[in-house]
């Protein structure tokens, strides 16, 4: 989205700051896209926040693992933390280190593997990101996918799922298992310029450690549009939900949403989805994430929330920072508001302040807990985590 060349931008000042913080606690005056409440994660930056929680992975099973993008002296590094006590705290128990990271981190993403696929047993944890944005004008960037047998703290290289042939960018893998037990790895791909400015895209492997090519999956005909920052959930009826934003002219990078019957075939690719709006209108703009919990229904509730909150006029709503939507129909239903764990004040088209948060709803406590970016008071962009109510 348009937010990622100013994050680029903001980098090395950030890195300056992040190296002088020395205590995770905040100042009790909130900056503009600072966080309201909530718990600092870690000390320093701490950006594109994943959380999931084990169901596959025998005694480990409850754990909570998280993960963000931070940075230190040798470049990018996706740090991990659990939590063994429903999110109340969190420890850091591992580190990824891409070779490539050295050159530009951004945009990680958690799996959990559901089953076996190939040598890896199920409850392997998956981690990918976008590598390489900050190579220079000869970049290609990379999509390295990683293997953790033991629950985030030691980590292998698997594969690299793909290599930009060109300047554009591969931003925001997303992992899932297809019906048919392939692994597959979404993302928004920028280098089919000049057909398309972004488009979703798809790999899929029997195995982990080789890749198809990538095919398109949403594909808008305008080719100013970008579709991009997937995410994808299998439902309770063994369908698959994918959320994504669509940005450009007269998109405003609002959340959308489809469904595929296997999570390999999703339609027709010019086909731009349903929009994820409350009755009246009001709606979510850039970095939107989705979930979704058993609440005894055939579909499961479902949770979304975004960067930014706006009504059907365009203006930004007063729970902007503050509000997830629900919906315990289909993602095409109403949605409705309802109060986000962890407040954002004012948050605005940045890399930072409520950008792409992950939510994991709970209901065997009846919490949502939320993982959520904003500046703090030296304007170090870093994570905080909270608690509320589960919406039902």
């Amino acid at each position: 989205m348009s937010s990622r060349p100013k994050f680029l931008l903001a980098l090395v000042g950030v890195l300056a700051m992040a190296f002088a913080m020395v205590s995770p606690s905040r100042a009790a005056a909130v900056p503009t896209g600072g966080a309201e409440n909530g718990t600092r994660l870690m000390a320093g930056v701490a950006l594109y926040p994943r959380v999931i929680r084990l169901t596959h992975s025998g005694t480990a099973n409850g754990a909570i693992i998280a993960g963000v993008v931070t940075f230190d002296a040798s470049g990018g590094v996706g740090a991990i933390f659990r939590s063994t006590d429903n999110g109340r705290t969190f420890s850091r128990i591992g580190s990824v280190r891409d070779p490539g990271a050295a050159h530009g981190l951004c945009c990680a993403t958690l799996y959990e593997l559901p089953r076996r696929v190939g040598d890896l047993a199920a409850g392997t944890l998956l981690w990918s990101a976008s590598v390489g944005q900050d190579a220079g004008d000869q970049r290609r960037m990379t999509l390295p996918l990683w293997a953790s047998s033991d629950h985030g703290r030691s980590w292998r290289r698997l594969a690299v799922v793909a290599t930009s042939p060109n300047f554009g960018g591969l931003w925001e893998p997303e992992l899932t298992v297809a019906k048919d037990g392939r692994l597959v790895l979404f993302v928004s791909d920028e280098s089919r310029q000049p057909a398309h400015s972004q488009l979703l895209d798809a790999a899929t492997s029997a195995y982990g450690t080789s890749w198809t090519a990538l095919h398109y999956v949403v594909a808008a005909q305008d080719p100013r549009l970008r579709p991009g920052m997937p995410n994808v959930r299998r439902l309770p009826s063994g369908g698959y939900l994918m959320s994504y934003e669509v940005c450009g002219p007269g998109q405003d990078c609002r959340q959308r949403v489809r469904h595929s019957p296997d999570g390999i075939r999703w339609g027709d690719p010019t086909d731009l989805g349903a929009a994820v709006k409350t009755a009246d209108g009001t709606h979510f703009r850039h970095a939107p994430t989705i979930s979704w919990y058993a609440d005894g229904s055939g579909n499961g509730r479902l949770l979304a929330v975004g960067q930014m909150l706006y009504d059907s006029d365009g203006a930004i709503e007063a729970g902007n920072g503050s509000t997830v939507l629900s919906t315990g129909g289909s993602a095409q239903s109403d949605w409705t508001q309802a109060p986000a764990p962890v407040r954002i004040l004012a948050p605005y088209d940045n890399y930072c302040p409520n950008y792409s948060s992950s939510l994991l709803p709970m209901p065997e406590t009846g919490t949502l807990l939320e993982l959520a970016t904003g500046y703090d008071d030296s304007g170090t962009c870093t994570t905080y985590f909270a608690s509320g109510p589960l919406p039902r």
